[in-house]
């Protein structure tokens, strides 16, 4: 009983700061198109687009200043 009650409180007074930070989709995205799954190399594909109108459109803004 004793130790049930240690356990719960070591785990009640933990702050939660040993979580690791929260990973973005593209971070999720660049991972997969990274890995040997099927479909990674439409995922590389996806993010090469998005990228490539990203530039696009950033020059497009830059032109019109």
């Amino acid at each position: 009983m004793r130790l049930l009650v240690l356990c719960f409180l070591i785990t009640a007074c933990n702050k939660g700061e040993t979580r690791r930070p929260e990973t973005t989709e593209r971070q999720r995205d660049s991972v997969m198109g990274a890995s040997q799954l099927p479909g990674a190399a439409g995922v590389r594909g996806a993010l090469r687009a998005g990228d490539s109108a990203a530039a696009r459109n950033a020059r497009l803004d830059y032109v019109d200043r």
